[in-house]
């Protein structure tokens, strides 16, 4: 199935929402109808949210129920009638909660997750749920990418990054326990953050892998993600860079650089070419060595992790897995705790060894593709998260940035990752750098 970006791709800058908003140009309630009729209008054949009865009048109710909270302009919060998308492994209060799989909702019920009730506080309503793979990992859902309908948005937030890509929401959560956020962000040509490991809190949504999960989400403009990160991320504070300053670019080199396609490959080394004749510092280095077992690793911690949380629902529910989530599980059984103590060591002595390689080579922003490839045909498989693995692997934070199309119309994306703790840091460099993608 084909259709015309022109059609499905619209241009909805979360910071011009807000702005427009506070300054009176834009009524919620429009905004409201706008974003329901373009959903009724475009999501039979996107797929980006789950189906809901009665969401225009809910959302119309909400906002009331806002104006009465807050009835003076001056006083309301920063994201004060903005619709949010929520990746369907969030708990939130009034929807059901299945994790894009077939299990039944009462195993999922519990109270609302924190980032979710953080986001209410913030004056924001949620639109809806947006599709999930099956518990986040790679069972693919319905979701398609609407830059072209026969290819992968990605996951596991699927629904999130193409909603946010298609105009059809300005903000959306998702998560990340190996590439979950900047892979789907790259497919779509949209902003992906996945801050730090703790950054924001994971509480209420069904766990993946309680060590590598990380929440974070989607936005069209730089702008938007650094507003979000006011809201969202615990002790955000701003960090100050002159106008003068111009990031160190670390770049990875040797085997994890070769799991990159050819094509996208070249694209990336003519990216790094263009910000060198901009005046930009590079740094090229082999900063993970043996990935290939810095990938198996991180995939025995996930597997292990993931049976570990799923033993009760298995047990009872076994049949109803789909066939990677029952694989998952099954290869988890298997990994023995020398072999999760060897990943977790590992883990620990990379972290250490790249905080400090960045630390005396003044490294700012480390920059690799933000996905192997552009987005595969098909919808059986979301695409490999091989690039966004290892930093997912530390828990450092990372963005993803639109970075063009290449000539099918499909888009590409940048990763950009800072040291762990260092998020503010990176957002600030990640706004010069997307000033030259344009």
């Amino acid at each position: 199935m084909q259709s015309s970006s022109q059609t499905l791709i619209r241009s909805l800058p979360l910071s011009q929402v807000v702005r427009q908003i506070r300054e009176g140009v834009l009524q919620p309630v429009d905004l409201i109808h706008d974003l329901c009729d373009r959903i009724d209008l475009h999501d039979h054949v996107i797929f980006s949210f789950l189906p809901e009865a009665g969401r225009r009048g809910r959302l119309l109710s909400n906002l009331e129920e806002l104006y009465v909270t807050y009835p003076l302009a001056a006083s309301r919060p920063p994201l004060f009638g903005v619709p949010v998308g929520v990746k369907d492994i969030f708990r939130v209060d009034g929807f059901e909660t299945r994790a894009g799989s077939r299990l039944p909702a009462f195993e999922f019920a519990g109270e609302e997750s924190s980032v979710v009730t953080t986001l209410k506080m913030a004056g924001a309503l949620i639109l809806g749920k947006t599709v999930s793979t099956e518990f986040a990992y790679f069972q693919p859902g319905p979701t398609r990418n609407p830059y072209h309908l026969g290819h992968t948005p990605g996951g596991s937030s699927s629904g999130s990054a193409a909603a946010v890509a298609a105009g059809m929401a300005p903000l959306a959560l998702g998560t990340q326990t190996i590439g979950s956020i900047s892979r789907p962000a790259s497919y779509c040509g949209v902003y992906g953050f996945k801050p730090g490991f703790g950054r924001i809190s994971t509480d209420g949504l069904v766990p993946f892998s309680p060590s590598a999960d990380h929440v974070g989400f989607f936005t069209q403009d730089m702008e938007g993600i650094e507003l979000v990160c006011r809201a969202l991320v615990n002790d955000w504070s701003s960090y100050p860079v002159s106008d003068a300053y111009i990031p160190v670019l670390g770049i990875p080199t040797g085997k994890y650089q070769e799991q990159v396609e050819p094509q996208t490959l070249q694209w990336f080394k003519e990216v790094i070419r263009g910000y060198k004749e901009s005046g930009y510092t590079i740094v090229e280095a082999d900063v993970f060595g043996d990935i290939t077992e810095i990938n198996k690793a991180h995939k025995q911690i996930v597997a292990r992790e993931f049976a570990a949380v799923h033993g009760h629902w298995f047990a009872k529910h076994g049949p109803l897995y789909g066939r990677h989530s029952r694989a998952l599980v099954l290869e988890g059984r298997k990994v023995s705790d020398r072999d999760l103590e060897s990943a977790m060591v590992l883990k620990n002595s990379l972290l250490q060894h790249f905080r400090q390689f960045s630390e005396s080579n003044g490294i700012d922003v480390w920059l690799s593709p933000a996905s192997a490839g552009t987005a595969p045909a098909g919808l059986d498989s979301t695409g490999s998260p091989l690039m966004n693995l290892p930093w997912t692997y530390m828990g450092v934070p990372t963005l993803s940035i639109p970075a063009g199309k290449e000539k099918s119309g499909l888009p590409r994306g940048l990763q950009a990752a800072g040291l762990l703790g260092h998020d503010e840091k990176l957002i600030a460099c990640c706004k010069r750098l997307s000033l030259l993608q344009g």
